[in-house]
């Protein structure tokens, strides 16, 4: 199905969207979504205009009823008398006369399974006989018809868009909260579109879990093979929140399925102007674009290596390396020599610090080093090497010497490609060595998965890290002239070379570099924040905020910032920012609180899924957030 070591585009069918083509050959379109009413057509006219102007290739604008779903008519009016021609989207959710209304006037009607029929997840426990659900499924096709024909009349494209935190009770009784689940509720609707034979539909499957995301998609691909269904996907982390978070968040999930070839079109979903998503999702699709017609790379999958379904892979532990720990961050000592920390107060400091072929005169108390090989045996044999936290790095062609040199702990540089037979025997007689695995190759997380797969092959358990090379500085001249920053540009394509090796449950380790100007604490900060993208290791609070539309109740980045203020520094917690339920409280379930949009400028409270206060003036709603953690939390300590 999927060639994990060679990209290549999956195959998929062509949808018509307007003057817009999704899928086959075409390229990865990018799209944006409004934040203004969908009543107000001056102010939905230019933000749409802003998206498009950015390169915006869609727009997506919510429709709550059927008078918002009938402004449609003249917002698109308005901007065809502009001169613009891109297709409108319609997003719809709990009422399907609304999607029937949408259809008349829009390019393309998002629907949402979840809850288009169905009321959506309220967390009842339903039981169903095998007929009584087949009942469900008829209703749910009886329903589905009219849209269908108003659809092929009328030239509409679909998008069947599954969102992790709105599933239904009756797809959650019978599936639970899985990707299995969320599969399902979306192929049942493909069924019945493949029935009446409507094509033109994008699928997308969406949470704000890049994992449940990425495993969601891939399952969701396996199927529709099995079926002979092949509809282009749109992809998205939804819920991303902003600023740099956001991006690397949505840059490991969306790139983890683009580096495989999966995805037509994206949107990054960012708390901020809606124009802001679309240069971050344009530099993503090039990034990733660069790897086609890249040089063959000979692998084979390991044998116990489940693509769909994938846990971690089993590794000895060299001291805190591999086995169950959580993976570590190495740093690269800078150029000036100076000792490299972080300096974000709510950030660990990296785990091991390489230092080329000199320490620091005066070591960090509990601060492990790396040190090249041949400076390693030179202070050994002098007596001058500290008794401990220092460690050896060989690279390839000193394989030999690995075994002359005494430490509880080495690191080893490989690439795919190194001579077989020399480094497998090796790490089979040297548990004690940790692969730092590299790859300058056109496609490298093909080259870096290969190594991996190898050595599983082999039955060799040694810990895998990951090192990542890259050349960004300030005073590239293309940089000059690009919407994103030189920052921007290291997360991104790190987050995305990284996003499917984690999510394959291969890293053990993470080791950026960048020849250029950023800052040490940059790079640091970027290796910890994708770590904790792929639900790897915790170390600052999440935000799990949606990107605001027209049902979006209160001022969402305003609150946001307050939020972020209040709480920083409780590390590990999960806090949701949702502007309105339209998601559904499922999507709390993945955060420990939630604050969510009521009514107007009124808020409700959720520990996790459970709704503990309603309708808080949103003056007073932080310092009610504030106080329910403080409550939870004093409560925990005593037991």
């Amino acid at each position: 199905m999927i060639d994990l070591f060679n990209y290549e585009r999956r195959k998929s069918t062509v949808t018509h969207v307007g003057v817009l083509d999704i899928g086959g050959d075409n390229p990865v379109r990018v799209q944006s979504m409004t934040t203004t009413s969908t009543d107000d057509t001056q102010a939905s006219v230019e933000q749409s205009e802003r998206i498009i102007d950015a390169g915006g290739e869609l727009v997506r604008l919510t429709t709550q009823g059927k008078k918002e779903a009938e402004n449609l008519r003249d917002i698109s009016a308005r901007l065809r008398a502009d001169g613009y021609k891109t297709p409108l989207c319609a997003d719809v959710h709990f009422n399907a006369n609304v999607a029937d209304v949408a259809a008349l006037y829009a390019e393309k009607v998002r629907i949402n399974p979840g809850n288009y029929v169905d009321p959506g997840r309220t967390f009842k426990v339903l039981e169903y006989t095998d007929e009584e659900y087949a009942c469900e499924l008829q209703r749910i096709e009886d329903r589905l018809l009219p849209f269908i024909n108003i659809c092929k009349e009328h030239h509409t494209a679909v998008r069947v868009g599954v969102n992790h935190g709105s599933l239904s009770d009756r797809i959650m009784s019978r599936y639970g909260d899985t990707p299995e689940g969320i599969v399902e509720s979306c192929m049942e609707f493909l069924r019945i579109f493949k029935k009446y034979e409507f094509g033109d539909i994008v699928i997308s499957i969406k949470a704000s879990n890049t994992v449940v995301m990425v495993r969601s998609v891939r399952l969701l691909i396996a199927e529709m093979e099995k079926e002979g269904m092949h509809y282009p996907l749109h992809l998205g982390v939804t819920e991303a929140g902003e600023g740099e978070d956001g991006r690397i968040k949505s840059a490991v999930g969306i790139g983890a399925l683009l580096s495989d070839g999966i995805g037509d079109t994206i949107r990054v979903s960012l708390s901020e102007d809606p124009e802001c998503e679309i240069p971050v999702a344009a530099y993503l699709t090039r990034y990733i674009r660069r790897r086609q017609g890249h040089l063959l790379i000979p692998a084979e999958a390991g044998k116990d290596f489940d693509y769909l379904r994938p846990e971690r892979r089993q590794t000895v532990a060299v001291g805190n390396i591999g086995g169950e720990n959580v993976p570590v961050v190495i740093a690269t000592q800078n150029k000036a020599n100076q000792p490299v920390m972080v300096s974000s107060a709510d950030m660990p400091n990296p785990d091991y610090i390489y230092v080329n072929d000199t320490l620091p005169k005066q070591l960090v108390k509990g601060q492990k080093y790396i040190l090249d090989y041949n400076a390693y045996i030179e202070l050994a044999t002098k007596g001058e090497l500290p008794e401990d936290n220092v460690y050896p790095i060989f690279p390839t062609p000193a394989i030999p010497l690995i075994g002359t040199v005494r430490s509880e702990m080495k690191f080893l540089v490989l690439k795919y490609g190194t001579p077989s037979e020399e480094f497998l025997t090796c790490l089979k007689y040297h548990p004690e060595v940790v692969v730092v695995c590299t790859s300058n190759h056109q496609n490298k997380l093909g080259e870096q998965r290969a190594l991996v797969h190898q050595m599983m092959t082999a039955g060799v358990r040694n810990p895998v890290v990951f090192a990542q090379m890259y050349q960004h500085s300030s005073a590239d001249g293309q940089r000059k002239s690009s919407p994103i920053t030189t920052k921007e540009a290291f997360q991104l394509e790190a987050a995305a070379d990284v996003g499917a090796l984690m999510m394959d449950g291969l890293t053990d380790g993470l080791w950026l570099m960048n020849d250029g100007d950023l800052s040490a604490d940059d790079i640091e900060q970027t290796a910890f924040g994708i770590l904790q993208a792929g639900r790897l290791r915790m170390v600052k609070t999440e935000y799990i905020s949606c990107p605001g539309c027209g049902r979006t109740l209160y001022d969402l980045r305003t609150t946001i910032a307050r939020i972020k203020e209040a709480t920083k520094g409780m590390k590990g917690l999960k806090i949701g920012i949702m502007g309105c339920i339209v998601n559904g409280p499922g999507e709390m379930a993945d955060a420990d609180y939630g604050y969510v949009g009521a009514g107007r400028n009124k808020i409700s409270l959720y520990r996790k899924k459970v709704c503990v206060e309603r309708n808080i003036p949103e003056e007073d709603a932080v310092e009610h957030l504030l106080a329910l953690i403080k409550s939870d939390r004093a409560t925990q300590s005593e037991g």
